[in-house]
């Protein structure tokens, strides 16, 4: 997908309203140090827009990134645009070092978003490929479909493995979180970028 422009245009915390946008959200969530922030500079083709916290667990905000601002449908289909959307980045959850009033604060807020944004259909969850999902992480997954969102599971760090775990890494993902037939799961590498068609089509289809 071609990305003719990037703005992070709202940037919200704890005590934010969450603002109604007028343009679809996809939202990406995940526990601290998955790879968000990698993952989002790589659908946008910027090196370091989201900037990569030196610290797990400091982002205290959801960060929306508004991409290809005014491009109409017709460029996304005829000229492999981007589509005009909002890439909204969630706090990391998990880190240990976090205080329990933070991490209950920090939920409370991405519940309230999820609850509350009308332009949000589908939720990326981020999870890393080389280990079984946390309790964090199966706690997030049954929030996204209790509050009646698509999710889609990215497993990041995809080229940290031998091709031949593949396999049962993603089967050991699926199990862990209890997931649908029918829901994605995309194994992603920032690295080499292989997973990001996949998840620009899904995108586009938001």
């Amino acid at each position: 997908m071609k990305i003719k422009s990037v703005n992070l245009e709202k940037v919200i915390g704890v005590t934010s309203t969450v603002p109604q946008m007028t343009v679809p959200e996809t939202a990406f969530a995940g526990k601290s140090n998955v790879g968000k922030s990698s993952l989002i500079n790589t659908l946008i083709n910027r090196k370091a827009y989201a900037r990569v916290s030196e610290r797990p667990g400091k982002t205290q905000t959801i960060n929306y990134y508004h991409v290809n601002e005014g491009v109409a449908p017709a460029e996304v289909s005829e000229r492999g645009m981007a589509p005009d959307c909002y890439l909204v980045d969630l706090p990391g959850y998990g880190y240990a070092k976090t205080t329990l009033e933070e991490k209950e604060k920090w939920g409370r807020m991405i519940e309230g978003y999820l609850h509350t944004s009308q332009q949000l259909n589908r939720v990326f969850l981020l999870v890393d490929i080389r280990h079984e999902p946390s309790e964090n992480d199966k706690m997030m997954y049954r929030w996204i479909v209790e509050n009646g969102k698509q999710a889609v599971i990215i497993a990041t760090k995809k080229d940290k493995i031998k091709r031949s775990q593949l396999d049962r890494s993603l089967s050991m993902i699926r199990t862990a979180l209890k997931v649908s037939a029918d829901t994605p799961v995309i194994p992603f590498s920032a690295l080499n970028k292989e997973g990001m068609d996949d998840i620009w089509r899904l995108i586009a289809e938001t």
